[in-house]
């Protein structure tokens, strides 16, 4: 399967557990793997045979900047069921969010969900 490859996308949020995160917001950064068949697109070199990377990005710009969630589990998992309804061609998405900024005492580069998930279940 052939995938589109989208890492390290930064945006400001506000979300987590805690009223301070709710309230001052920080920084995620997301990565999104999105898996298609884009060969026809490789071949006949027409933009409309694959997944608009603007678009993704927007979208999922949308679900961080201006959403709300408590959980990382529940930012990854909107992501990925808002990118397989919206685009069509995409079969399956891992997404990875990164919370590097959690309010947690030590020291730590990032902490961080995965999720894979697909259109057939």
């Amino acid at each position: 399967m052939d995938k589109i490859i989208m890492k390290n996308m930064y945006f400001y949020g506000n979300h987590g557990v805690l009223e301070e995160e709710k309230a001052l917001g920080q920084k995620f950064i997301v990565d999104i793997e999105l898996f298609l068949d884009i060969k026809k697109a490789g071949v006949t070199d027409d933009v409309n045979e694959t997944v608009s990377y603007a678009e993704v990005f927007e979208l999922i710009q949308i679900l961080v900047e201006k959403e709300r969630y408590h959980l990382l589990e529940a930012l990854a998992e909107n992501i990925a069921q808002k990118v397989l309804d919206k685009f069509a061609k995409v079969l399956a998405i891992d997404v990875t969010v990164k919370k590097p900024e959690a309010p947690v005492k030590g020291k730590f580069d990032y902490f961080a969900v995965e999720i894979r998930r697909s259109k057939d279940g």
